[in-house]
């Protein structure tokens, strides 16, 4: 299993646009073969962080999914409306 922790810092008055768009990306995602988790949250204390936690069952299925065409259209969109580049580490499990 694969586990990704994605976070994304959107300029604040683009926050709602930013959900928003995530919305279409996880819905699609969710569809996926080999997707596990794939969910958004937001920080407690800095409205302006958000988190995608994602699990998947191989690192193939994750590598299919980064050129999904929802994922490939949907990212960019996301970028362009955050302040700075999003913060992506990838987790297997140890025990």
């Amino acid at each position: 299993m694969i586990r990704v922790v994605a976070k994304s810092y959107p300029k604040k008055e683009n926050i709602d646009d930013v959900i928003k768009v995530y919305k279409e990306l996880v819905e699609a995602t969710k569809q996926e073969n080999g997707c596990i988790q794939y969910q958004l949250f937001q920080d407690e204390s800095d409205p302006a962080i958000l988190t995608m936690i994602e699990a998947w069952d191989s690192k193939d299925s994750l590598d299919k999914h980064l050129q999904s065409e929802h994922f490939v259209r949907i990212i960019p969109l996301v970028g362009k409306l955050c302040s700075r580049d999003t913060e992506i580490n990838l987790y297997h499990r140890l025990f």
